[in-house]
Formats: C-alpha cells, sequence, structure tokens
C-alpha cells in the first residue's frame, strides 16, 4: 500500500483460496489500481449520498429495513466486482448487482408491474452473463488463468493481433457488458426498471449495475487492442445506442423514462469512446456521468414526491418557484447531460470523447457525427423535460416538500456537476497509470474546434426545445398529428419496436411451447414406469392367496421348470 500511495504501484490482497480444483485455484483477492480507485470512490460517494436521501425518501415506507439491506448487499456487489482481482471473483460481484436489482425493480412485489419489470431486468441481463461465461471458460481452456492481469499478460505475448481466439472472447465479453450497461440490442429492461423506488433508479444508473459493462471492457482492454474488429463493434454499438435511445428519450411522457433512456444514450458515449480507444476518456465520463445522474434521478424524486408519485410530464408544471430546489439542482443536472459549454463537467467530459473519437485510430469521422448528433438529441430532450416540468402554468398542487436529508445530498451533487469537469487534466493523468493513453491514427482535429462545434450541436437543441415546448408548444403537437411523423413518435415512443419483436420472435413462442407441453413428455416417460409398475404389483398380490398348496405347487412347478431348462441346454 505505501507503494501504491507514493508511486501508484499497484496494490493486491489475498485473503485466502476460494477453490482448489487440480490447475484450477482462484482466490478471494483484490486487486488496487488507479482504474480501481477511481472507481470505487465514484461508487462509494454517490452511494453514500443516495443511502442519506433514501433516509428520508423511504422513511415511511413499510419495507425500510429491507430496503436498505438490498442497497447495502448492491453498494457491496459492487465494490467486489471493482476490486476482484480474478474474472471469476468480478463475476460474482457482477451476478450480485444483477440479483440486487432483481430485489430492488420488484421492491414493491406487491403490484405485478412491479414484479414484471423485476424478471424482465434479470432475464434479459443473463442473455449478456451466459455469453460472458462462456468466455471465460475459453480464457481459462487457452491461458490456464483467470487472474485479470496475468490474463492480459499471457494474451498479449501468445495471440496475435486479429486472432480469432481473441476476437470470439472479446465478442463474448461484449454481450455481458451490452446486457449489464443496457445497450443495443438488449437495452429494454432499463427503461422498465423504474419500476423501483426513485433512490434505486439512481444507484443503478448513476454508480452500480449500468457501469459495470463499461469497467469490464476498460479492465479488459488488452484483450481488446488484440481485436480490433471487436472494439470497432463496441464503438458501433456505443454510436447506435446513443442515437437510439436519445429519439426515445424525445418521445416518453414518465419524467423517470426520459432519465433512463437518458442513461442508456450516455452509456453509448462511454461505449464509442471505449471502441475508440480513448479508455481514460470513458472513465472521465463515467464519472461526470455519475454526479449528474444521480442528481436528476433524486431531483426527479423531489418532483415525484411533491405531485403525490405523479409520474406524467405533461401534469407538472410550473415548479421553479413551488420548489426551487428541485428546480435549481435540476437546471444544472440538465446542463450538464445536455453540455452546457465551458461550464459543466458533462461538456468537458463529452468533449473529449467526440475528439477522441475523431483524431483515435479506433474511430473516424462518422462515428464523431454520430456523436455530435447525439449531443444536439440530449439538450432537445433535456430541455424539453425542464420547460415542460418547471415553467408554464402549474396544472398539480404541490403537497410535499423535501427535508434537509433529501436537500444535501443533491446540493453536494450539483456543486460536482459543475466543479467535476475542472479536474481533467490531474484525473487523465492519474487514469494513465493504469489505461494505455488513445493511439492517434486520423488527421487530428483541433479539440476547441470539436468543442465549438459540439457548443453549437447543443445551441441547436436548446433552440429547437425552447420553440417546440415553451414559446410555441402548439408546433411541437401538430408536427406529430401528421401520419409518417405520428407513426415516427409511435416507433420511438415504443424503443423502435424491440419489445414487440422480442415478445414475437421469443416470448410468445417459449409461451406457446410450454402451454402446447404442459404436462411434459419427460414426465410422461416417468409416469408409463410408475404405472407399470403399479400393474406388475395388481398382478402379483393376485398369487398371494393364502393358501399352502398353492405355494408348494408353485414352487415344485419352477423347479420342474427350471430343472428342465438346464438339461435341455
Amino acid at each position: 500500500m505505501p507503494a501504491f500511495l507514493s508511486r501508484g504501484s499497484p496494490y493486491g490482497q489475498v485473503l485466502w483460496t476460494w477453490l482448489n480444483v487440480d490447475e484450477f485455484q482462484p482466490r478471494i483477492a483484490f486487486y488496487l489500481d488507479s482504474l480501481s480507485l477511481l472507481m470505487v470512490v465514484v461508487v462509494t460517494f454517490v452511494s453514500f449520498l443516495i443511502h442519506l436521501y433514501s433516509a428520508e425518501f423511504m422513511e415511511e415506507d413499510e419495507g425500510y429495513s429491507r430496503f436498505f439491506a438490498y442497497m447495502n448487499l448492491f453498494v457491496g456487489s459492487m465494490v467486489v466486482l471493482l476490486l476482484a482481482d480474478n474474472l471469476l471473483l468480478l463475476n460474482l460481484g457482477w451476478e450480485g448487482v444483477g440479483l440486487c436489482s432483481y430485489l430492488l425493480i420488484g421492491f414493491w412485489y406487491r403490484d405485478p408491474v412491479n414484479g414484471a419489470a423485476a424478471r424482465k431486468a434479470f432475464i434479459v441481463t443473463r442473455a449478456g452473463d451466459t455469453a460472458m461465461i462462456i468466455g471465460l471458460f475459453i480464457l481459462f481452456q487457452r491461458l490456464g488463468t483467470l487472474e485479470i492481469q496475468d490474463l492480459m499478460h499471457l494474451a498479449t505475448a501468445q495471440w496475435a493481433i486479429g486472432s480469432p481466439v481473441a476476437t470470439t472472447v472479446a465478442a463474448l465479453l461484449i454481450g455481458g457488458a451490452v446486457g449489464k450497461s443496457a445497450q443495443l440490442p438488449l437495452q429494454t429492461w432499463l427503461p422498465d426498471a423504474m419500476a423501483g423506488p426513485t433512490p434505486t433508479s439512481a444507484l443503478i444508473h448513476a454508480a452500480t449495475m449500468v457501469t459495470a459493462g463499461v469497467y469490464l471492457i476498460a479492465r479488459t482492454h488488452a484483450l481488446f487492442t488484440l481485436a480490433p474488429d471487436a472494439q470497432l463493434a463496441v464503438a458501433v454499438i456505443g454510436a447506435a445506442t446513443l442515437l437510439v435511445a436519445g429519439c426515445s428519450a424525445l418521445t416518453q411522457s414518465d419524467i423517470k423514462r426520459v432519465l433512463a433512456y437518458s442513461t442508456v444514450s450516455q452509456i453509448g458515449y462511454m461505449f464509442l469512446a471505449l471502441g475508440a480507444g480513448s479508455w481514460a476518456a470513458a472513465i472521465f465520463h463515467f464519472m461526470t456521468h455519475a454526479f449528474f445522474k444521480a442528481l436528476l434521478f433524486l431531483a426527479a424524486g423531489i418532483v415525484i414526491e411533491a405531485f403525490h408519485h405523479e409520474h406524467s410530464i405533461f401534469r407538472m408544471g410550473g415548479l421553479r418557484r413551488e420548489l426551487p430546489v428541485a428546480f435549481w439542482t435540476f437546471l444544472i443536472g440538465g446542463c450538464s447531460l445536455a453540455g452546457l459549454p465551458l461550464i459543466t463537467a458533462g461538456y468537458f467530459s463529452k468533449d473529449f470523447i467526440l475528439w477522441s473519437v475523431w483524431s483515435s485510430r479506433g474511430g473516424g469521422p462518422w462515428l464523431w457525427i454520430a456523436g455530435i448528433a447525439g449531443v444536439l438529441l440530449t439538450a432537445l430532450y433535456t430541455f424539453r423535460l425542464i420547460f415542460l416540468v418547471f415553467f408554464g402554468e402549474s396544472r398539480t398542487p404541490v403537497s410535499h416538500r423535501p427535508g434537509s436529508r433529501i436537500v444535501l445530498p443533491v446540493v453536494i451533487l450539483a456543486a460536482l456537476s459543475v466543479a467535476g469537469g475542472w479536474f481533467r487534466g490531474p484525473l487523465l493523468g492519474f487514469l494513465n497509470r493504469t489505461l494505455p493513453p488513445m493511439i492517434e491514427g486520423h488527421t487530428g482535429m483541433p479539440e476547441m474546434l470539436s468543442g465549438a462545434i459540439a457548443a453549437l450541436a447543443f445551441l441547436v437543441g436548446l433552440g429547437a426545445a425552447y420553440l417546440f415546448f415553451m414559446r410555441k408548444p402548439a408546433y411541437a403537437a401538430s408536427l406529430i398529428r401528421f401520419g409518417a411523423l405520428r407513426r415516427l413518435h409511435a416507433l420511438w415512443f415504443a424503443d423502435w419496436g424491440f419489445d414487440w419483436l422480442y415478445d414475437q420472435t421469443l416470448v410468445r413462442p417459449f409461451v406457446w411451447i410450454a402451454t402446447a407441453n404442459q404436462r411434459d413428455v419427460v414426465d410422461d416417460v416417468f409416469t408409463a414406469i410408475a404405472r407399470w409398475n403399479q400393474a406388475a404389483h395388481r398382478a402379483l398380490s393376485l398369487t398371494e392367496t393364502g393358501r399352502l398348496r398353492w405355494y408348494a405347487a408353485a414352487i415344485g412347478a419352477g423347479a420342474v421348470i427350471f430343472v428342465g431348462v438346464v438339461l435341455l441346454r
């Protein structure tokens, strides 16, 4: 530990050997370097603020103690995931956050809708988890270990760049990351996860589960460097996701679902940076996103509580005077999310990603254009939300105002959502102790020019939101009355039809097979064996007459048959 504090050298601590089966000897051991330290600090600090907020927010809920048990298990599982020195222990934390997401999303389990959302989250992420576990089997079979640092050294030494094995394993790890981080095509679970309490939403979106996939790819960056095709796939998935989710956020009426699609989109920026090889930029955006997304959810919780648990933004309005704390903190968080130039943390982290995507060997102009389009979309849906909730006429009376345990966390997060971007230089230098620097490949665009174009995209999005949702709201209503635009709006609102597609191709066929096979043909085989034994028992019971002469005759007949068989052989 002294070497880590003074020189930044990684620090490892072995607690005990977990399993000892032939050559397979994974350990309960932890590994601390600049990447895991930053992640742990952000996760635990933001989680602490969410816990403080929850102490008041959940105070009157009958499951108060159960809620905090789940929340602490959630944070503990995430910390295990971040500090694990081997992929098996990392997978334990990975499955732990999956379990806790199920428990917290379905926390109000008496409502069937909540139970369905929890099951959906658990099942959809299991698809990605299965791919990841297969990848771990291949890694152990080929390299003989699951220790992360040893794996990366062995993979670099034994596999060439573009190796089919490296590409296959990286693709399987992408499957796990896509599931946990709600990226295309497994993003459908996250908007429904809003069924849980608002602090749960803040924890999932800001500090724990959805960032696990980002961490996995960053932690195994050496493997992805050996698989350029897989790394490009990460960038393309991120670019596509940030656009698809941004369009969906623009059509939602539930305040938490808007923020949920926003999370999917912002994680897409992190994937875009990872795919471009700008590892530190992705983690920097993780940090700033943790601050402003936790702030947005917690401020949204104040609004929801004030309106008797109302979620529809079209039934809100005029709150900037009624709830000034919620208004100013939500405005700061929204500006950071949208990337208000030169002021907010979100601008600095997103701007660095965009410039990196243009300049890096793994990026390029098309990916950069997708990122710029995402900036415009983000500003548009963010300020649509702000204008509809906090401006205009009040439609519902305010019934509840926040106390100090709610106000303090949102004020701290608001400050970090502004100041967090100022630490970019020291933070990137700190991360570069563990993560390799970006490799430039294209003619570099000056970072100031990229930032200026991003700022222009922000202003265009802000201006459009002001025009359509503040100045002339009738324009927006009239636009979606046109046939093509109405259908497009419905498509975006339904998450581009992904739920319908999965329902038609996976859910309904499975339900049909289960219904047709509800008696289970395998059970029929064992039922037939049992019935045959019952019939044999009834037939043999007829021989139990209680008459001695019949028993003696049977014994004599059997003896004669037996002797005859022996003599005739």
